[in-house]
């Protein structure tokens, strides 16, 4: 049959599955809007392009699917730029769809017309510049499959506007097949008893588990080879929720604002089996002091991560799940006598380590609010259970410190690029994919800003997502760092002239909450987490509290700030 570039878009969205598409429309992209317009797929429409790729990005996160965005051509496709380098840290399959000029205009300078293949190769997987429509379906099968095998990422097609409406035969493309890219899934079973037998040797190890644990699904067999090995867990940023939180082998996270007891763990370690990590400077601080005692396994899918960063005693190319549930079945089958008696003096020295330095703040009755505290009455309220996205900064931190993750896909943040902004088009994203879960944007007052028109999207589409604003009158991270390395030199970090929170909601058409007392906390969280609407919950916190533990950048991560 004959159908048009932007019928064949259509066809090839639906054999790929895709329900729901975040966009913005324009221009040259209105042949795919008004097929779109005649299709079963959930379009939101955004308010800004960048926030269509973090809803993409958070609902790809929560509902383990590939997310998808449409926008138009010039700055439409340059305002997903941001969200596209974020998803690319975090390896986070996304697809985003660019409009652009006729092909014959290309190079011509042309109304809105930009290079985005070019601007984006940096941040991608891959991207294609479609020139024919007879090469569209073909393009577009292998942009799903690489944006979701292998290492994840996002992948963008760049649509001119005569592709989409020149009509040609349409056959359904077969099985993507690419030469040079062939992902290894399979471990090797021969470097995995390599690590068997450092396991059996190892008196102090440890595992350091990362996003790619959470990509790959593995988490249950993560938590099976632990428990089994009596080996202590930390994760990282993106690794939350690999791990239960409440097992008594969990660590805490690691890194620049990680637990007392996981960093001292790590500099004490004489194993450590990274899975799923990049180790990156957030972690690793000084990298030649960062487990200078240990010998170290690096499980990752892409071969290109390991010994990256980190020096590695024994590399393993593969998929997490598949590398964990191998590893696992050797645990069944090795003997390595009493595990227990072996482990308790390396597990002592941590539980020493947790009670000589927990988290911990004080919260006086009379305030003011300590974030901290709004954190665990959040967690309190929630059990736990709740998709938990953020803002960056100090909100990010708190949340990873404060909230305890027992499953994966529960908390989405962005870990790599660090972009403010994040959140509340990430929880956007979630709610849609998880319509049925409580979807909670932890947020700073600086940070919420930055996608706060994102607040009509929720809206319009009657999404129940909930906002909490750690609201201290500055950009906090920044602040902290002024405080501690800048003598308290608080340079354009004020927020003085934030809005009213509340009535910004109510503009929206949304609830706005309010606590400025310790006492107010948690009946405000309590009426807006059980709203059936949208609502933003302003909690007036400390102006100047700080995130302990930290690592000041370039240190070793055993050397932290404890106050």
């Amino acid at each position: 049959m004959e159908l048009t570039g932007a019928q064949i878009l259509i066809e090839m969205l639906k054999s790929e599955g895709v329900d729901t598409i975040f966009g913005y429309p324009g221009g040259v992209v209105l042949e795919i809007y008004d097929e779109l317009s005649k299709t079963d797929i959930r379009h939101i429409l955004v308010r800004h392009e960048q926030g269509a790729v973090h809803a993409a990005d958070g609902y790809a996160r929560a509902g383990g699917r590939t997310g998808v965005c449409l926008v138009t051509s010039g700055p439409g496709a340059t305002n997903t730029v941001t969200g596209i380098a974020s998803a690319y840290c975090d390896s986070i399959p996304v697809v985003v769809f660019t409009g652009q000029v006729p092909t014959h205009l290309i190079g011509n300078d042309a109304f809105q017309e930009v290079d985005i293949v070019g601007i984006t190769r940096p941040c991608t997987k891959h991207n294609f510049l479609v020139k024919h429509t007879e090469d569209l379906p073909r393009i577009i099968r292998e942009a799903f499959y690489i944006a979701r095998s292998g290492r994840p990422g996002p992948v963008l097609v760049d649509l001119p506007k005569d592709v989409g409406s020149k009509k040609i035969k349409f056959e359904m493309p077969g099985e993507v097949k690419l030469r040079s890219y062939n992902p290894t899934y399979n471990p090797n079973i021969r470097q995995l008893n390599k690590v068997m037998e450092l396991v059996e040797k190892a008196e102090r190890p440890m595992i350091f588990a990362g996003g790619g644990v959470i990509l790959s699904k593995g988490s249950k067999e993560l938590t099976e080879f632990a428990r089994k090995t009596q080996i202590p867990v930390t994760t990282s940023l993106m690794g939350l929720g690999a791990f239960p939180g409440s097992d008594p082998l969990w660590l805490g996270m690691i890194g620049m604002h990680g637990t007392f007891r996981a960093n001292m763990a790590t500099g004490a370690c004489d194993l450590m089996i990274a899975v799923g990590v990049r180790f990156d400077d957030r972690v690793t601080g000084k990298t030649d002091a960062f487990a200078s005692h240990a010998k170290i396994v690096h499980i990752d899918i892409d071969p290109t991560s390991i010994r990256k960063n980190i020096p590695v005693t024994i590399p393993v190319v593969g998929d997490c799940r598949l590398a964990l549930e191998n590893l696992s079945r050797l645990a069944d089958e090795a003997n390595f006598g009493d595990l227990q008696k072996k482990r308790k003096p390396w597990l002592d020295q941590i539980v020493d380590w947790k009670s000589m330095r927990p988290l911990d703040y004080q919260q006086d009755r009379s305030g003011p609010i300590k974030p901290q505290y709004v954190l665990e009455k959040l967690y309190e309220l929630t059990k736990g259970e709740a998709i938990i996205t953020t803002e960056v900064g100090q909100n990010q931190m708190w949340t990873a410190q404060y909230y305890h993750f027992e499953k994966p896909n529960r908390f989405i943040t962005s870990g790599g690029l660090g972009c403010m902004g994040f959140g509340l088009p990430a929880a956007i994203g979630a709610q849609i994919a998880c319509p049925d879960q409580l979807v909670v944007d932890v947020a700073g007052d600086g940070s919420i800003q930055m996608n706060i028109q994102e607040m009509a999207t929720a809206v319009q589409h009657n999404l129940p997502v909930k906002i909490v604003i750690l609201n201290n009158g500055y950009l906090g991270m920044v602040r902290q760092w002024q405080e501690l390395f800048y003598g308290r030199r608080y340079s354009h970090t004020c927020m003085s002239c934030a809005p009213d929170f509340v009535k910004l909601a109510q503009a929206y058409g949304a609830v706005g909450l309010r606590a400025t007392q310790p006492s107010e906390v948690v009946p405000v969280l309590k009426e807006g987490l059980f709203s059936s609407e949208t609502v933003i919950m302003d909690f007036r916190v400390a102006s100047e509290e700080g995130v302990y533990p930290m690592v000041p950048a370039g240190a070793p991560i055993t050397e932290m700030l404890l106050v």
